[in-house]
Order: structure tokens, then C-alpha cells, then sequence
């Protein structure tokens, strides 16, 4: 019997707007040491003794993402899964997933550890300890979590009432009075959100509390296409959207935790923050003799407690206090440090208006590479693209814009109308709108192009694919220029 670290990413990228984005969610946030939370959720998983087999439950969109952000480590020796969500069902509907392919194709007994991939543990032995432990009592059959030691009477976290290493009960995000009453009596640990059990054990938990959802996502996986790279020991799992679609929408915890029976819990003290705010996200910076925390160019003059990130342009500060200053080039956050936990709300508005700061940053990632967009104005945008190695983007058209694309760097292979032709720097086509086209860099550099975009109607759904090699959804449909 081995284990298998499970790595769940995702996330609607709200907590942390504006560096997280609905396209853009909290696993792909860079610390200050250069790594994103992802990357160190996957070296915290290759650390645990018996990890080979890695399994990681994404979003089809935010797949070329994390292999990317997976490869920047160079970790060798491990096998990856990748099980791919066509829309987020919820942790019930990836966790079934998940423990019905470890069951298939690796074993009915191999330990899952479930390990959310946008959290922070400072202490890598002291997690590494505590999983060891866990994954003990989970090889008896006991469903086991870890739980979190608390310091504060947090109001931001769910609890685990424990009886020793039994789990009594589970509690919802508690009010300011009831956190402390929690941390007063010693029985309360915070829910870390890491849990442990045999693959076929959860099978048998999710048959008997919530055999609909196991059902949809048991059909999913049978429809599922699957890619197989044995270079890379890499396998791929694509869920189909329209049986995944019909899964039913809950969290794990509802679904089986608070529903089963003789689970176990483990006490650790790890160093552990779920970064669900940017109160906690600061926390893991020093701070001056002011009580402020900077990430990036930031001079602060008579400022105190206050936290400031800033990717690139200088932020100054004076005569303030209390405040969370979060620059990105298209947006700007200034908030109360008393009111963090409610940036949700302002992301919430900005996907009602439908404005495009909720869903992307300007520099956008796909598949094939990266475009960011310079300046926009009447019927005109502009776009630095990226295409890296290899990259390929889908023979596309569009209704209402043409565009005119001018190499930078690189060499381009181009498909435009019915002529196929290389561009090298300095070079230009001219696109006409409703043509076929297609860009392709086969050079061991990255190629950059300058695009210019230039009609009535410029938004990204005016597209459409007429073949992808990254498996995209090919669009047929014309889009409405008042859309």
C-alpha cells in the first residue's frame, strides 16, 4: 500500500483579487520567494515518503498553467495524473473523481492525501510528521484529517470539535464569541482542509452518503478521453462537459465528513494559513518598525499597519494607516485591513457588470503561450502575443475584426486564407475579417508579435475554431456585437 497526493487547484480567484482572477485563481499567486502556492503544494506532495503517483484535479482551462508551473520546479521521478474539469462541481464531485481513478488505475488500497493547492505550511517536517501519522490510521480504514492547533479565536476558518484523536463534530465558520469560546476550551482545532483515506474506502463512504454524485462522476470517467505520455510519465483524464455538467454540486465535507462515522483527526502545529485574505497573505511578510509588510517597490512615510504589493509601479504612502495596497496594471485595491474578508464583494460586482478585470489580468495565459494587451480604444486594441516553443494556436476566423500581425522576435509559421508562410522580425500580414488563420512558432525561441485588432467588435468570443490542438471547444456560433 502507497499513498497518492491528491492536489486540488482551483478556486474563483476572488479573496486575493485583484492578483487573483476567475482565469487566474489563488494557486498560480507567487510568494516572495519566487513560488507560487501551487508549486508548493507539489513539493510539499513529492516530500512525503512513498509519493511517485501524483494526482492533480484542475480546470480544463488552467491545465497548460499548472503543467507549466509544474515544470519551472524540475522535480523528477514522479508519475502526474492530471483529471480535468470541464466547470467546478465542487470538492464532493473531485474528490469522487479522483478516488475512483486511483482505485482503477493505480489501486484500491493506495492512501489518498487530499491537499488543497493554494494553501501555506511554514513547517515541512512537522507536516511531513503529521501526515505520516495520519496515513498510518488511514491504512486501518478511518477516514483521517488533520487539524490545525489553533493561536487565535479566527472567525474566518471551520472548526473540528476533537475528543483525543477522535473527530466529535464538525463546525460551521463560527461568530467572533464562539471562536473564542472554541479557543478557550482546547477541544476546537481549526479544518485544515487535509484529509486522508484509502481510495477504495472513499468509494465505499461516497456510495453510502452521496451515491449520486459518485454515479455521475463514475459515467464521467467512463466517457472520459484519455492522452498517455510516456516520455514524460504523464497521463491526462478530460472529463466530458455534458455528463460532468449533471454532477451535483456539494463540498466534500457536506457530503460525507459531517456524515460519517469514526473519522480520526491529527493535532499539528505546521505553520499552516489557508491564505483566504489578504490579512493572511501579509502575514507571511516581515514588517517594519511600523507594522507594515511590502511586497515590491513601496516607500511608506508615517504609515503604520498597513501592507502593500505592488507587481511592478512604485507605491508611496503618507500619513496613513490600516491599509491593504494591491497594484496590478489594470486594477488598483485600497482597502480598510478591516475589511479584506469582503473583497469577495467587490469581484462579485465586477462579474455582474461584466467587466473583464474579475476574469483575466491583462497579460492573459493560454495553451500556446501568452497575449497582453497594450492599449484599447474605438474600434482598435492592441496586443503583445507570446507564443512559446512549439506552440500552436487554433485555425480560427473572425466576424467583425481584422488584424494585422508584425514579428518582433522569433520566426512565424502563419496560415492566412489558403497561403502558408513564414514571418521573420520586422515582417507583417494584414488578416481580413472572416478569414482562416493561424500562428505557429516551431523555433526553439519564443516568438513575439505585435497584433493590432481594428473593427466594430473586439471581444475575445468572436471566435471561431475550426481545429485546436489543445482540445479546446471548437465555436460555430456568431456572437452578438451587443454582447
Amino acid at each position: 500500500m502507497g499513498i497518492v497526493p491528491v492536489i486540488v487547484c482551483g478556486g474563483a480567484g476572488s479573496r486575493l483579487w485583484p492578483l487573483s482572477r476567475e482565469a487566474y485563481p489563488k494557486p498560480f499567486i507567487r510568494l516572495a520567494d519566487g513560488f507560487s502556492l501551487i508549486q508548493h503544494a507539489l513539493r510539499r506532495a513529492a516530500a512525503l515518503e512513498g509519493a511517485r503517483d501524483i494526482v492533480t484535479i484542475t480546470n480544463r482551462e488552467l491545465a497548460f498553467e499548472v503543467r507549466d508551473h509544474y515544470a519551472e520546479l524540475g522535480l523528477e521521478g514522479l508519475r502526474h495524473r492530471f483529471v480535468l474539469e470541464p466547470e467546478g462541481r465542487d470538492t464532493a464531485a473531485a474528490i469522487a473523481v479522483a478516488a475512483l481513478e486511483i482505485q482503477a488505475a493505480i489501486g484500491s488500497d493506495e492512501v489518498m492525501c487530499i491537499l488543497p493547492g493554494d494553501h501555506t505550511i511554514a513547517r515541512l517536517d512537522a507536516f511531513v510528521a503529521a501526515v505520516s501519522s495520519a496515513v498510518a490510521i488511514a491504512r486501518t480504514g478511518r477516514l483521517v484529517t488533520l487539524g490545525i492547533v489553533p493561536d487565535a479565536p479566527e472567525t474566518g476558518y471551520g472548526y473540528i470539535e476533537a475528543d483525543g484523536a477522535d473527530v466529535v463534530r464538525f463546525v460551521e465558520k463560527p461568530d467572533a464569541a464562539t471562536a473564542r469560546r472554541f479557543l478557550e476550551s482546547g477541544r476546537f482545532l481549526w479544518n485544515s482542509g487535509m484529509f486522508f483515506c484509502a481510495a477504495g474506502r472513499m468509494v465505499e463512504l461516497m456510495e453510502r452518503h452521496c451515491p449520486d454524485i459518485l454515479s455521475g462522476c463514475r459515467a464521467s470517467l467512463a466517457a472520459a478521453r484519455r492522452m498517455v505520455d510516456e516520455s514524460t510519465a504523464t497521463v491526462q483524464v478530460e472529463l466530458p462537459k455534458d455528463i460532468f455538467a449533471t454532477v451535483r454540486k456539494q463540498s466534500i465535507d457536506y457530503a460525507v465528513l459531517e456524515k460519517a462515522r469514526n473519522l480520526a483527526v491529527i493535532r499539528c502545529d505546521i505553520g499552516w494559513s489557508d491564505i483566504g485574505s489578504w490579512t493572511a497573505f501579509a502575514a507571511l511578510s516581515p514588517r517594519d518598525a511600523g507594522g507594515n509588510a511590502a511586497i515590491g517597490p513601496a516607500v511608506t512615510v508615517d504609515t503604520r499597519n498597513s501592507f502593500i504589493h505592488s507587481a511592478d509601479r512604485l507605491v508611496t504612502t503618507l500619513g496613513v494607516e490600516d491599509l491593504v495596497i494591491v497594484d496590478t496594471a489594470d486594477a488598483l485595491l485600497v482597502a480598510s485591513r478591516h475589511r479584506v474578508q469582503d473583497v469577495k464583494t467587490i469581484s462579485a460586482r465586477l462579474k455582474a457588470e461584466n467587466h473583464p478585470a474579475h476574469r483575466e489580468h491583462r497579460k492573459v495565459h493560454r495553451p500556446w503561450g501568452t497575449y497582453t494587451v497594450l492599449e484599447t480604444g474605438p474600434r482598435f486594441k492592441i496586443k503583445r502575443i507570446e507564443v512559446r516553443p512549439g506552440g500552436r494556436l487554433s485555425l480560427q476566423m473572425h466576424y467583425h475584426r481584422s488584424e494585422h500581425w508584425v514579428v518582433v522576435a522569433g520566426r512565424a509559421r502563419v496560415v492566412n486564407g489558403e497561403r502558408e508562410f513564414s514571418l521573420d522580425p520586422d515582417q507583417s500580414t494584414y488578416i481580413p475579417a472572416g478569414t482562416r488563420h493561424r500562428l505557429e512558432n516551431g523555433e526553439p525561441q519564443p516568438l513575439i508579435l505585435i497584433e493590432v485588432q481594428t473593427g466594430e467588435y473586439l471581444e475575445e468570443d468572436d471566435i471561431v475554431r475550426f481545429d485546436d490542438v489543445y482540445g479546446r471547444d471548437l465555436q460555430p456560433s456568431k456572437p452578438s456585437r451587443s454582447s
